[in-house]
């Protein structure tokens, strides 16, 4: 491994085979980072150097930890697997709920757990995102997925009190409706995105750029907070 490839810093990104994770996982190459992306589903960005691949099942605890326990040194980590499931009180979807807190929030508890301490051991300054969503907030027929994102901020807000003085920070990316492959899954059939006041869905290489500024050390400063990205759709709230 050459020198410039050991200087580089390693940020692990998961659902970085699509949609918001890989546009973020190809955006932290493109600034000089080595990623580990950790997804079940194939890779898709194999070609670019510094980029690697795991193949994990977020929604699996021994996944995670056969996963963490093979990086190494990790400086940043950027939280981006998700699914969606809706329905209404009264047609609730179980087992989608579950999926959603093992692989929203279990993994995240669980990714933290395992990467977290050593960056605030190192006193490097690590860097942690997680991609929430603006509907944390609360909208009808999402409540089960909202509880999720919603969970991830109160995650992010304790977590950066523990770690703020050794120069760690967790925040959350919140997006409106995002132009990604979530938008045709069957599973939300009946629960179209809604445009933002910008009139158009926000495209995920803008939540990659905000990404790479809150992992960047210009962002040293920004630590527990939830970050919309949302083309103005949480101004009427």
């Amino acid at each position: 491994m050459s020198n410039d490839a050991i200087a580089a810093p390693h940020a692990v990104v998961t659902g970085s085979s699509g949609g918001i994770g890989r546009a973020i996982a190809s955006h932290l190459l493109a600034q000089g980072w080595r990623v580990s992306g950790l997804d079940l589903a194939a890779p898709t960005l194999l070609s670019q150097p510094g980029f690697t691949h795991a193949t994990v099942d977020l929604s699996q605890p021994e996944d995670i930890a056969r996963a963490t326990a093979a990086l190494g040194d990790v400086d940043a980590l950027v939280h981006a697997a998700g699914v969606l499931r809706v329905g209404p009180l009264g047609r609730l979807d179980h087992a989608g709920g579950e999926l959603m807190w093992r692989l929203h929030v279990d993994a995240a508890t669980r990714l933290a757990d395992a990467l977290v301490p050593a960056m605030a051991a190192r006193g490097t300054g690590g860097r942690v995102v997680f991609v929430g969503s603006r509907v944390a907030q609360g909208m009808p027929g999402r409540g089960q997925y909202a509880g999720t994102k919603a969970a991830l901020i109160a995650l992010a807000r304790s977590w950066a009190a523990e770690v703020a003085d050794r120069g760690v920070t967790i925040n959350v990316v919140s997006p409106g409706a995002t132009q990604t492959s979530m938008l045709q899954d069957p599973a939300r059939a009946g629960s179209a995105p809604r445009l933002p006041p910008i009139g158009r869905l926000i495209q995920p290489e803008e939540i990659a750029a905000l990404a790479g500024f809150l992992l960047s050390p210009s962002a040293a400063a920004i630590t527990g907070q939830d970050i919309a990205i949302c083309g103005g759709a949480s101004l009427h709230r």
